[in-house]
């Protein structure tokens, strides 16, 4: 878990070992820039919950620290209602950057997935929450498995909203590609109280981008789609209207 978040950070060349009384060392095979990575990893590794130390060589992991997990909690909830909360960001930034591949000539039938990967980058999130996929966080104090527990809750939240906005950018992408692709399976989701999806309810009114509307006035995901998309079909019969109307009045 350690060496694949250090190797997001850092990129390739990681080593990581573990130290005769606990604790992991981390260091780097090239030398060059060691002083700006270390604290690069060290500052993520810190948002994960572990205390950490920079040394001249290396990097010292050293276990779970209350500090680092409370930051972690409250970075979690500030993303739950800053970024996370903002659907039509996602859907903007999901029009523009589709718009911007059919235009450089992108394959259409790709465009989903990448555009969803664009996105992923940029919520950040996700790869955080990648990176500790699979790890048994537990402690032999009281207080750190209640602070450990409290976060592992605030991250399936995290989770899920990620889910959502990941699934309404590549929704985005199809609809602006006009349909050329299918939707890709995704893996079923559980169960939240009293609703099945990726989203969580809403309490605060808001209109749910994910959601497809049935009826009504068209919401902000459709209208900057139609912004962005030019209506060839259309253009081309108001021509030969009026062509035929030129003809008529000769």
């Amino acid at each position: 878990m350690v060496q694949r978040l250090c190797v997001r950070v850092a990129g390739a060349g990681v080593r990581v070992a573990g130290l005769p009384l606990g604790g992991v060392q981390v260091w780097l095979d090239d030398p060059g820039d060691r002083w700006r990575h270390y604290h690069r990893m060290a500052r993520e590794l810190r948002l994960a919950g572990w205390h950490t130390e920079t040394g001249p060589d290396r990097l010292l992991l050293l276990g779970w620290s209350s500090v680092c997990l409370s930051h972690r909690a409250r970075m979690l909830g500030a993303a739950l209602t800053g970024r996370l909360a903002d659907f039509d960001r996602t859907a903007f930034t999901a029009v523009m950057a589709a718009t911007r591949l059919l235009h450089e000539g992108f394959p259409a039938q790709d465009l989903a997935a990448e555009v969803e990967a664009r996105c992923r980058r940029l919520l950040r999130w996700p790869d955080r929450l990648d990176d500790l996929d699979g790890l048994q966080r537990t402690s032999s104090l009281e207080p750190m498995r209640l602070r450990l527990a409290q976060v592992a809750g605030l991250e399936a939240k995290v989770g899920r909203r990620c889910a959502a906005h990941l699934a309404l950018a590549a929704k985005v992408a199809r609809m602006v590609a006009g349909g050329a692709m299918p939707a890709p399976a995704r893996r079923p989701e559980p169960r939240t109280a009293g609703r099945a999806g990726l989203t969580e309810p809403r309490t605060g009114g808001r209109p749910d981008l994910t959601e497809p509307r049935t009826g009504g006035r068209p919401g902000l995901t459709e209208r900057m789609v139609c912004a962005s998309v030019p209506n060839l079909a259309l253009g081309s019969t108001t021509s030969r209207a009026s062509a035929t109307g030129a003809v008529t009045a000769r």
